[in-house]
């Protein structure tokens, strides 16, 4: 899952880019309203972290930018601790939930989680496919109850496909969000990528759509 963490004071956007990166996020950063705004409104994130006191231009009127050009993506908005009307208009303006300063990290990665499974339609974090469940709290991946040992860029794709059951998503998109803008794409690399998934969590749970990527079937209750 692809996340832009959106933080002035350096310190924290580095604790927090560290933290989210080792609880299984891909993660990018912005210092600034104005790349804030921009990079959000040109590219795909799965979620943003939104500092609303930012420079140049200010976390609410960013908000409300990316709202009123229908991006959707899940935000957090990180407020000042006790400022109760900032947090009123954050919500106001379109954000998924707020957390106030200074916060647990522990309790930034469990909400971040949570507003990216509501996205996506899931409401526990155990997200299950046929035999195969995801357990975002443990970051454990299991196939008829037994688990699977994955890599980290193994469990970042199998994540994603996960949250996006019952949709194709293309190599590239794939390759975004489990490496980020800064990795070129190479569809040899995400084709070695699904083989090696396929091998250990069974060939027939991640289905091809030639020319088009790959899929995990939502399932019918």
């Amino acid at each position: 899952m692809r996340v832009l963490v959106v933080e002035d004071d350096h310190r924290i956007a580095s604790d927090v880019a560290k933290t989210l990166r080792a609880a299984g996020f891909v993660v990018e950063t912005a210092s600034d309203g104005e790349d804030a705004w921009f990079r959000g409104d040109t590219e795909d994130f799965d979620a943003v972290v939104l500092d609303l006191g930012l420079p140049h231009m200010d976390g609410l009127t960013v908000l409300k930018k990316w709202r009123q050009g229908k991006r959707t993506m899940p935000v957090i908005a990180l407020t000042a601790r006790g400022s109760w009307m900032e947090r009123v208009e954050g919500i106001d303006a379109g954000a998924d939930d707020y957390l106030p300063k200074p916060f647990r990290m522990e309790e930034l990665v469990a909400r971040l989680r949570a507003i990216v499974r509501r996205s996506g339609g899931h409401a526990s974090p155990l997200i299950t496919a046929g035999d195969l469940s995801l357990d975002e709290r443990q970051m454990r991946v299991s196939v008829g109850g037994v688990p699977v040992d994955l890599a980290p860029l193994e469990y970042r794709a199998i994540a994603y496909l996960m949250h996006n059951q019952g949709r194709v998503v293309s190599q590239a998109e794939l390759s975004e969000h489990i490496h980020g803008t800064a990795d070129a794409y190479d569809s040899n690399i995400i084709e070695a990528l699904i083989a090696r998934l396929r091998r250990k969590i069974g060939g027939d749970i991640i289905t091809t759509r030639r020319g088009f990527g790959y899929a995990i079937e939502a399932q019918v209750p």
